[in-house]
């Protein structure tokens, strides 16, 4: 009972709207495999994953590539067994392997860095916005075709060495790293432990929207809520912060991020229940139990503390 209070009341405390940033249209996306050395006693188990940047005129969004290719895959499973059993009997998904659900979204004209977090609804916290005392050298390479000139800079706690396109008019880059006269195609630390390698671009500015399947009267018309997929029937070169997205600060997500590892089944029908779900004996029911594996040791994070 104290754990569902507790539960609630985070969620209450943190139901209220961020302070809405305009959408955006990507014309470009950016792809980059990102590896990190989370725990450096198992040197050889590094972390990677897929990850895109979608460049808009006055915002830009980095967000997994491989959770979004799981998402697609499973709402194309969703889609093609209700078209099968005429919407009514059981779905059966198999997820592949996706990647992080955090993603970063940069507002420059606004100063504004805000992270989404997403424990089955969404959370969105406002961090500082990265002010980065860059060192630009002559020193010059190419990734892709593509000219790109040399620079450092230390930030989080680790020393960065940047790679970024003065030809491609975009101050952006990877993760929180952005600040200089052009896209960073190319970063990582000293200690190689964090990397951001470009694996290339792309022109998606005449990227067709996602066809809506027609609403056909006759067949049952059916609420399906997919955890984690709340943008996956939007335009994917939109950037905007997902509709209905709680606002938090980083101590209450911690709590909340404790509590879905505690008890993830309780969590999970406090946040449907929270979301506005029907969970009333006559709605939509399902029969869901989560098993959650121990969180992966990270003894190596991101962010480091700056040494006094």
């Amino acid at each position: 009972m104290k754990k569902h209070l507790l539960l609630s009341t985070c969620l209450l405390i943190s139901a209220c709207s961020l302070s809405a940033q305009q959408p955006d249209t990507a014309s470009t996306m950016v792809h980059y495999k990102f590896s990190h050395l989370r725990d450096t006693t198992n040197p050889k188990n590094i972390y990677q994953e897929n990850m895109m940047l979608l460049l808009g005129k006055k915002a830009t969004a980095y967000k997994s590539y491989d959770t979004r290719l799981a998402d697609l895959d499973v709402k194309r499973q969703v889609q093609e067994q209700m078209a099968a059993n005429g919407g009514s009997g059981d779905i059966r998904i198999m997820r592949k392997n996706g990647g992080s659900s955090t993603e970063y979204y940069v507002f420059p004209g606004d100063n504004k860095l805000i992270r989404k977090e997403k424990l089955i609804n969404s959370y969105l916290i406002e961090e500082p916005f990265p002010v980065i005392n860059w060192q630009i050298s002559t020193d010059t390479a190419t990734f892709g075709g593509m000219h790109c000139q040399k620079a450092t800079a230390r930030f989080k706690g680790r020393d960065y060495t940047a790679w970024f396109c003065p030809d491609i008019p975009f101050h952006g880059g990877p993760w929180k790293l952005s600040g200089l006269p052009g896209l960073i195609l190319e970063a990582y630390d000293t200690k190689k432990q964090v990397m951001f390698r470009f694996d290339g671009i792309e022109d998606i500015s005449k990227m067709a929207a996602p066809a809506k399947p027609a609403n056909d009267a006759a067949q049952p018309q059916h609420a399906i809520v997919l955890i984690g997929m709340d943008d996956s029937d939007t335009d994917p070169r939109l950037i905007a912060l997902p509709v209905g997205a709680i606002k938090t600060t980083e101590p209450e997500f911690a709590k909340l991020r404790e509590a879905m590892h505690k008890d993830p089944n309780a969590f999970l029908q406090s946040a449907m229940g929270g979301s506005g779900a029907d969970m009333s004996p006559n709605g939509p029911r399902a029969n869901i139990n989560i098993k959650m594996g121990p969180p992966p040791v990270v003894n190596n994070p991101i962010e480091l503390p700056e040494k006094k």
